[in-house]
């Protein structure tokens, strides 16, 4: 059997959409028309495409859908219903129709007598390589349920740190695009016709004033160039990183920066020890565990770091000692995975790893954030008193003179 979307009329000429199973096209057909209703389109639900980017969800689910599905699996799993009878209820009972169409083809491989991981392996975009390890090594163990909670704690972690990231950045950005607009509007405006009454005048002006209308005078002869201009500039340089190599040394550079770099290390090896932590904990040997872990880690210069420690590890080398040539990790990880090796809980001190990560990081964004709002204001007041002053200037010196 396979897995159908279908959109069809109710009785009273409603539309009506959802997710069938059947032999044939046709036989879905036939039951929507035994329920009283009339098929209008009838898909087969294909498996997706292997992403090109790891752990994506562009196409497929959400972080945060995912988040969710896998605690209410983990719930049912944990409950003792089959995993089948458990994905159907997910089905029923989730409000994406995207999520419906991915379950429900889901439920149907599993009813074939695929393994679970082998099902989600048809949707890579929703369940990345990570999920599908640890879901067969909980069927391998038959520890299912306990590996689906510890997956679930990891997807919901990850979702949470990702979110205070993108938060504690959002009032600045919207902070800059709206004084940017204000000052925008200001140039091109309100200052030309207030530059054309001193200039009619043939008082001198003032050195801040004539820098004003020459500001002006820039911002509103480029017109809608400026964003087109900006437009080619975003184009330009996501065509120069599209290669591996000037992405690999633009990245580089920005590890070197004193608060991005910190912040990007920082985020990258609270995803790496987290990860390991929950493979390793699961059972998985150091060495898959460390292929797997490349995929969140997203920064290449230190993925390359990740990939020279596991040729070690392979080799024979210390994990611990191979991050800490590499210089790129932060000192108390390395220690954590350090002592975790010496005395043989390397999962244990990788957990520990992530949560100091983790709450360091959330640390520092808290004092990034603090430090670039009065920044942001100080910007925004000089902007604002420098227009004030160059526009003023020129009028107390017309009252002197009529004085």
């Amino acid at each position: 059997m396979a897995a159908f979307e279908y959109e069809a009329l109710d009785a009273r000429g409603r539309s009506v959409r959802g997710v069938m199973e059947g032999d044939a096209e046709r036989r879905v057909r036939g039951q929507l028309r035994e329920q009283g209703y009339v098929p209008v389109k009838v898909e087969r639900i294909v498996r997706e495409a292997v992403s090109r980017r790891p752990f994506s969800f562009a196409s497929g689910l959400k972080a945060g859908e995912l988040a969710v599905l896998t605690r209410q699996f983990a719930t049912l799993v944990r409950a003792g219903l089959p995993i089948e009878e458990a994905l159907q209820a997910l089905t029923e009972q989730s409000e994406s129709a995207r999520s419906r169409k991915i379950l429900a083809a889901v439920r149907t491989k599993v009813r074939e007598g695929e393994p679970l991981a082998r099902a989600l392996g048809g949707f890579p975009t929703s369940f990345p390589p990570l999920y599908r390890h640890l879901v067969e090594a909980g069927e391998q163990s038959g520890k299912l349920p306990l590996i689906l909670e510890r997956l679930a704690d990891y997807t919901e972690q990850r979702q949470a740190l990702t979110q205070r990231v993108w938060v504690a950045f959002l009032y600045p950005a919207l902070v800059t695009i709206v004084a940017t607009a204000i000052v925008g509007g200001l140039l091109v405006y309100v200052v030309p016709q207030i530059a054309q009454v001193f200039v009619q005048s043939g008082a001198p002006l003032p050195w801040a004033t004539r820098t004003l209308i020459q500001i002006s005078h820039i911002a509103k002869a480029g017109g809608v160039f400026w964003p087109l201009g900006l437009l080619v500039m975003a184009a330009g340089g996501h065509w120069l990183l599209r290669s591996e190599r000037r992405r690999f040394i633009w990245q580089r550079n920005v590890l070197r920066s004193p608060l991005l770099g910190r912040l990007i290390r920082s985020l990258n090896a609270a995803r790496l020890a987290s990860t390991l932590g929950i493979l390793t904990s699961s059972g998985i040997p150091l060495l898959s565990a460390l292929e797997t872990a490349l995929q969140v880690v997203t920064n290449l210069p230190m993925r390359a770091a990740v990939e020279d420690a596991r040729r070690q590890v392979r080799e024979g080398g210390s994990l611990s000692r191979a991050l800490g040539r590499a210089r790129l990790f932060p000192p108390m990880v390395v220690h954590l995975i350090g002592s975790g090796e010496a005395s043989g809980t390397l999962d244990t001190m990788l957990a520990r790893a992530a949560e100091a990560q983790s709450r360091e990081l959330e640390a520092f964004i808290t004092a990034l954030t603090s430090l670039i709002e009065p920044v942001l204001i100080l910007l925004m007041g000089g902007m604002v008193l420098f227009i004030v002053l160059a526009i003023l200037l020129p009028i107390f010196d017309m009252n002197n003179l009529i004085k």
